[in-house]
């Protein structure tokens, strides 16, 4: 192999070291090509258009309830804290969501939401870094607020 790197650069010799920057370059492409699509978690929605024809009205709707949403996990709880325009805690009819990475979807977990008359508190499965809560609430007059909260877990 040591000989390989002695004496003069010949034509063999140059065709050796450029082409195995050329194998290492498709390598590293095939690895990061494999692992974003082995971890994609699929598609949001079905049919976008579809999706898109009640977007405004839906939105619209949304924001005149007016919340304000933050969550945060404090010793393996998650709390989510719905607040209205004055700061009052609001409960909802139902709330779904999911908890995961942003990146993946193998730590995902479907927290169980208890309302302890402030906050929303469910025991979750963290470790640190970036976290995405995606949770769907109903408002007492049938409003659905969907929204999706970044959660950074220290």
């Amino acid at each position: 192999m040591l000989q390989l790197f002695r004496g003069p650069i010949t034509g063999p010799k140059f065709f050796i070291i450029f082409s195995s920057f050329f194998v290492v370059i498709i390598a590293v492409n095939m690895v990061l090509a494999f692992k974003a699509v082995s971890t994609f978690p699929g598609l949001e929605v079905k049919n976008s258009y579809v999706a898109s024809q009640n977007f405004d009205a839906d939105r619209t709707a949304q924001l005149a309830l007016g919340w304000d949403v933050h969550a945060f996990v404090r010793e393996e709880s998650l709390h989510l804290s719905i607040r209205d325009d004055a700061g009052n805690p609001v409960e909802v009819s139902s709330l779904e969501g999911v908890f995961g990475r942003a990146t993946n979807v193998q730590d995902d977990q479907t927290p169980a939401f208890a309302f302890d008359g402030l906050d929303y508190i469910a025991p979750v499965v963290t470790s640190g870094g970036n976290w995405n809560l995606r949770f769907e609430a109903v408002a007492e007059d049938g409003t659905v607020f969907k929204q999706r909260v970044v959660v950074l877990v220290e």
